[in-house]
């Protein structure tokens, strides 16, 4: 089985591992399509502070890994990448679900993400510099630094569309080998 999991801060690219992903054959589970169709189940529009309020909740209330905890029944394939981990808590969730894994960090500076975010367009993505900030420090506040220090391959995406796709399939193909 070949797991592997993505952490990175909202914008630096880690829709762009999944296409290229699901392109080699992986299966993709994104935790952040578990917050967000969480937050549709209550009724909220998808506003990064509604989704933010559900993540937030969500953990209180069942514990650091609830969203992991949610993941790990829907791995199903030999092949899977799971998008989005948000704290150390999850990936030891995942390592003592799942082995053997292999985590990526994707980093792109704060500046590029902002850019990037105002031109996904993702109804919880659209903010002002400051929205932008605070958002971070919630990812922040969830562990990501600590997901990331732990990261056994690291990415950086400030360059082109192109050398981030190459140095992603680069990567994928050494973790398959």
């Amino acid at each position: 089985m070949k797991i592997v999991v993505t952490v990175g801060m909202p914008g630096s690219g880690k829709d762009e591992i999944v296409g290229i992903a699901k392109g080699m054959g992986f299966h993709a589970i994104k935790m952040g399509d578990l917050v967000r169709e969480e937050a549709r189940r209550r009724g909220f529009a998808l506003t990064d502070p509604n989704v933010g309020r559900v993540a937030n909740e969500e953990r209180e209330k069942h514990g650091t890994a609830v969203w992991a905890k949610r993941v790990v029944p829907l791995v199903t394939e030999t092949k899977t990448l799971i998008d989005g981990c948000r704290g150390d808590d999850e990936l030891a969730l995942f390592r003592h679900n799942f082995g053997d894994l292999t985590v990526i960090g994707v980093y792109a500076s704060p500046e590029t993400r902002f850019e990037r975010l105002r031109r996904r367009g993702r109804s919880d993505d659209n903010m002002t510099m400051e929205a932008f900030y605070e958002r971070d420090r919630r990812e922040l506040k969830f562990g990501i630094g600590n997901a990331f220090a732990l990261a056994d391959h690291m990415l950086v995406n400030e360059g082109t569309l192109q050398e981030f796709r190459a140095s992603v399939t680069k990567c994928l193909k050494e973790i398959l080998e």
